[in-house]
């Protein structure tokens, strides 16, 4: 069973999101040039990481056992295990826990679709407003 809160989850999901859309930034050149793309511009990494830093911060204001349960359902959404197996998941995230989760989790470009499959296999979606009772 999943102890930790399923908000701070989606949060991280929101905040993997919206880091992981970024590309990044080139040189256009000429701002008449048909050839360059000015509205993907718009998601260009300006160097601006306050999304990075605030996921860094939330996932380390988490304790270690809730830090283990994040990369838990990573690893779960991914589909490297079933939900049967959420225990031996938990214990294997707990054997190779380190400090640095934060930057282990989001080098995974898919960790907002890993995070979301983990989450509606434990029955949660970001989408409800009552996380006391998952659906």
């Amino acid at each position: 069973m999943l102890q930790t809160n399923p908000e701070t989850i989606c949060r991280l999901i929101e905040l993997a999101e919206s880091y992981h859309v970024q590309e990044p930034a080139t040189d256009l050149d000429s701002p008449d040039d048909p050839t360059e793309d000015w509205a993907q511009e718009m998601l260009v990494d300006t160097g601006d990481n306050s999304g990075l830093e605030e996921f860094k911060t939330v996932v380390e204001d988490l304790e270690p056992d809730q830090q283990q349960e994040v990369i838990a359902l990573l690893w779960l959404g991914r589909g490297d295990y079933v939900l049967e197996e959420w225990e031996e998941i938990v214990k294997q995230a707990q054997e190779q826990w380190t400090p640095e989760t934060a930057d282990y989790l989001i080098q995974h470009p898919m960790l907002a679709d890993h995070l979301r499959e983990g989450l509606d296999l434990h029955g949660y979606s970001c989408q409800d407003s009552n996380f006391l009772n998952p659906g």
